[in-house]
């Protein structure tokens, strides 16, 4: 975890291009894998590989959705790349919707791929290594080592693409004065350099110490308050229609209290780790500014 911040830290400080390369790899190759291995799974069909001891119920629906929305979080990250996008209006409006519904697409089919290989209660069982244990189920120990690597991939291209993003929506915090300044300087490519090691330093900490699924539901929980109060906003301050943006705060708004409960009942150490780093960050945000400005 340290080792991979910590190269792609460095990529992203050398510029746009390094990075834009390294995620083009990244995420063509576990596309490639992931791909791949639903394809053999689903050639495999055997509906009875899905079924599950106890049956799901809604409820149990939304808290799972509410748990891993972190999977759907990365979307938001282009709009603060908008300085760096060719014709942005233009590729946003036509980029985003059809790679929310690709996304889907492929979570469906490498599911039920795996499904079919491996069986739901092993997936279930596994967690995290899941999609290697169907990959071995595939093509034996060779699919287990690409399935690996592309997990690698994932892992990577998620990395370089959220402090590329949020690297720049630092520094655009930090010119509005909600930030120490320094965060806004650029080295000679115009990287915001300060901000990427800073967002690294700090993804790296807490890569090293929390656990896996903590991290993964807190931070779940952290997108959706945060979308719960960007759609409020967009409802009652747009000038067209509203109803959307008013549907999609009540949902997250929802959806963050589920993922609250979810996490004081199954990771209250996570829960409290999320709650002290805010109010720490809330109470010390004044005296910081202040003594940076001085």
């Amino acid at each position: 975890a340290v080792g991979i911040m910590a190269a792609l830290a460095a990529v992203n400080v050398r510029g746009v291009g390094d990075a834009s390369a390294v995620e083009i790899v990244t995420v063509w190759g576990k596309l490639a894998v992931l791909g791949l291995l639903a394809g053999i799974g689903i050639a495999r069909w055997e509906p009875q590989s899905l079924g599950t001891q106890t049956s799901p119920t809604v409820g149990g629906v939304v808290v799972g959705a509410a748990a891993i929305f972190m999977a759907y979080e990365g979307f938001q990250l282009l709009t603060y790349d908008y300085d760096d996008i060719d014709r942005p209006n233009w590729t946003l409006r036509r980029a985003v919707l059809p790679a929310v519904v690709v996304v889907i697409a492929v979570y469906v089919a490498v599911t039920l791929g795996a499904g079919m290989l491996v069986g739901s209660p092993t997936l279930v069982a596994q967690k995290e290594i899941a999609l290697a244990v169907a990959g071995q189920e595939a093509a034996g120990t060779i699919g287990k080592i690409i399935v690996s690597i592309a997990a690698a991939f994932s892992a990577a291209s998620a990395i370089n693409a959220t402090l590329f993003a949020s690297a720049r929506l630092t520094r655009r915090i930090a010119e509005a004065g909600e930030l120490p300044g320094f965060l806004r300087e650029e080295n000679g490519r115009g990287v915001p350099q300060r901000s990427v090691i800073a967002l690294g330093a700090v993804g790296t900490g807490l890569a090293a110490i929390g656990s896996l699924g903590g991290l993964v539901e807190a931070a779940s929980l952290t997108f959706l308050v945060t979308f719960a109060g960007v759609n409020y906003l967009a409802a009652t301050d747009s000038k067209g229609s509203r109803w959307l943006p008013a549907i999609g705060a009540v949902a997250a708004g929802a959806a963050a209290l589920v993922a609250a409960w979810r996490l004081a009942t199954e990771q209250p150490a996570s829960l409290i780790a999320l709650a002290t780093i805010t109010l720490a960050a809330v109470a010390i945000r004044p005296i910081l500014l202040h003594r940076v400005e001085a």
